[in-house]
């Protein structure tokens, strides 16, 4: 059985699955919108379709003939906070949203997690090539399609509820954590819930940010952070990074005129190590 791949050489496939895949997604910092904050927790799981997609890995050292032929699963599941709400069509409704958890076959686990989030006004479809590059390399991926921001939301994407996306991200760990239903405990079973790790791209990545290092959401369990043309949230306080945190990657393309460079040198400046930029 193919082991997974040491998490620096998943920091490279980040970089070839970008230009590979040109991940998309316009970040919504030019356009502002509005809505209603909201609040805080974790929930039960609901599992919905399930498909599989095909492709073929290098164990390492081995000739092109000889690739194993590993497949990635996914599945989707839907996510209800029973704790926060969120205003849909004028009404406060629970906040829900569906992840989609992808997981390699055919590799010996338990597998490493990374959450994912996506930027605004898209979905993780936008990121497919890197989502199953990381699956494929050893990892459970679970990207959830934020409520408000994705886009398809009701109403047309808010960027304003960027700031209550990084408890999605949290209730997205202690869902899988602790499962509440069999769908679930499968791909619960094939974590390693002491490595976690999360990651993101534009508001994905301000989300990734600070669910890794504000400490007024912060989630110890997170023990890497891979943040993708990110910042600091625009829509809430400001915070410094603290004095230890976890491990930091920030990816930045210097002629980015809607993530401006500025903004990852800012948070990267104040970052402990280990970073990388």
């Amino acid at each position: 059985m193919l082991q997974p791949v040491p998490l620096r050489r998943v920091l490279g496939v980040v970089l070839l699955a970008l230009i590979a895949g040109g991940c998309g997604g316009n970040s919504g910092r030019a356009a502002r919108r509005t809505t209603t904050p909201v609040g805080t927790a974790t929930a039960p799981v609901a599992p919905r379709s399930r498909t599989v997609t095909t492709t073929s890995v290098a164990r390492q050292g081995a000739a092109p003939s000889s690739h194993p032929l590993v497949t990635v699963g996914q599945i989707t599941v839907h996510m209800v906070d029973p704790q926060r709400t969120m205003s849909v069509g004028g009404q406060q409704v629970p906040r829900s949203f569906d992840v989609l958890v992808r997981y390699p076959m055919g590799l010996s686990g338990p597998f490493p997690l990374i959450v994912f989030g996506h930027g605004y006004e898209v979905t993780p479809a936008s990121y497919t090539d890197l989502l199953n590059a990381w699956a494929r390399a050893g990892y459970v991926v679970a990207a959830p399609v934020f409520p408000l921001e994705n886009q398809n939301a009701p109403g047309g994407p808010n960027e304003n509820d960027l700031p209550n996306q990084p408890q999605d991200m949290s209730l997205v760990i202690s869902s899988l954590q602790s499962p509440q239903d069999s769908p679930a405990s499968r791909v619960s079973g094939m974590i390693d819930f002491s490595k976690v790790a999360v990651s993101g791209h534009s508001d994905g990545g301000d989300t990734a940010l600070a669910v890794a290092y504000d400490q007024r959401v912060r989630d110890t369990r997170i023990k890497a952070a891979v943040i993708l043309a990110g910042a600091e949230d625009p829509f809430a306080a400001p915070f410094s990074m603290p004095a230890k945190g976890p491990p930091l990657l920030a990816v930045q393309g210097t002629a980015d005129n809607i993530n401006p460079p500025d903004q990852t040198y800012a948070f990267f400046s104040q970052a402990a190590p280990p970073k990388y930029l």
